[in-house]
């Protein structure tokens, strides 16, 4: 069954959120050398219940945190969320050695990420 895997939070001032959620909670954050602006954060150890996730730059007024879903594959679950009721926010798309990545809304607006693992992804 599809199970929550990563969170994300959108920052105005990634400094900022770093410094808070590093005091806070002591998660180790960390920035992604990737094509974009994306802090990794480790929220605890692997033997404790919980998810990892990241910060990312707010890409609009009002963005709220996004939850992703692990599932085996994209295409076929962005076929049932769209046969469901769901919409594609923004399409699949490859995040080199990691998987493809889709954002969807539900039927009531709430936008979430589905993943599908893929070393060879490109």
């Amino acid at each position: 069954m599809p199970r929550v895997i990563h969170f994300e939070f959108p920052v105005d001032d990634p400094d900022r959120a770093v410094d808070f959620y590093k005091n806070v909670f002591g998660w180790e954050i960390n920035k992604w050398d990737g094509p974009q602006d994306y802090w990794m954060i480790s929220s605890g150890s692997e033997e404790e219940p919980g998810i990892d996730g990241a910060l990312m730059r707010r890409q609009e007024p009002g963005q709220g945190p996004i939850n992703t879903v692990g599932v085996p594959s994209v295409d076929d679950f962005v076929a049932k969320i769209t046969a469901s009721g769901g919409q594609v926010v923004m399409p699949k798309m490859a995040i080199p050695s990691i998987g493809y990545f889709a954002y969807c809304s539900d039927t009531e607006g709430n936008v979430f990420g589905i993943m599908e693992s893929d070393t060879s992804a490109q």
